[in-house]
């Protein structure tokens, strides 16, 4: 059982292709994702430019730090797609849209199901809407005294934070720099001014006093 967060191709092809796939390890540690996701990071990197890095960095990953999940039709992942997709996972995986992210939750949901606590990372509304509504369905199942574990959502946005002020992202410039490629590759991110990437609240807790008495 993995128990390795689960990346969707959004966030890796923002990463990898700027070649900052050492803040993410750093934040998430080891990553996986389903066969599905690295098709869709590979055929993406291939034909557009802004992510032809990712292909050459997502193989030297592979397979030390990043695990490749089979989507083999399995019970329990038939089920998972079943319920999340409202659609049989041999219909469900002859649709694109979304399927990543589908695929995604459906294999973080297997893991929870049976015990891990699990990350998703994904930036995709409907996929973050997915993560959410499962992560709610598996904590009442805990409620309820089942023995499963949980499902946590993180997003690009979280990874950034959580680097603030570390090695790869020492100050505000540093963020700002690595933000503005970030949002050249994804117009899906919003503009750093409406995020919390350089607020006071975040560096202060980051940043050390320049008086240690203050």
């Amino acid at each position: 059982m993995s128990d390795r967060p689960i990346i969707d191709a959004g966030p890796a092809l923002n990463f990898l292709s700027i070649n900052k796939e050492r803040l993410l390890i750093s934040v998430v540690g080891g990553l996986s994702a389903p066969e599905i996701v690295e098709n869709e990071v590979l055929r993406k990197a291939r034909s557009d430019a802004r992510f032809t890095q990712a292909e050459a960095v997502w193989k030297k990953l592979v397979p030390g730090w990043l695990e490749i999940l089979p989507d083999d039709v399995t019970p329990e992942l038939a089920a998972a797609v079943q319920r999340i997709s409202g659609m049989p996972m041999v219909d469900r995986t002859k649709r694109a849209q979304d399927l990543g992210e589908t695929m995604v939750v459906a294999h973080a949901v297997v893991f929870a199901e049976a015990g891990a606590d699990v990350t998703v990372i994904i930036d995709d509304g409907n996929g973050a809407r997915i993560a959410t509504v499962e992560s709610r369905r598996l904590m009442r199942r805990r409620l309820q005294g089942q023995h499963v574990g949980s499902l946590t959502l993180v997003s690009t946005l979280t990874v950034l934070e959580r680097a603030a002020g570390g090695e790869y992202l020492l100050d505000r410039a540093a963020m700002r720099a690595t933000y503005e490629k970030l949002r050249e590759r994804d117009d899906g991110l919003p503009p750093i001014e409406n995020t919390a990437l350089l607020s006071s609240e975040l560096w202060r807790r980051v940043e050390p006093l320049d008086d240690p008495r203050a």
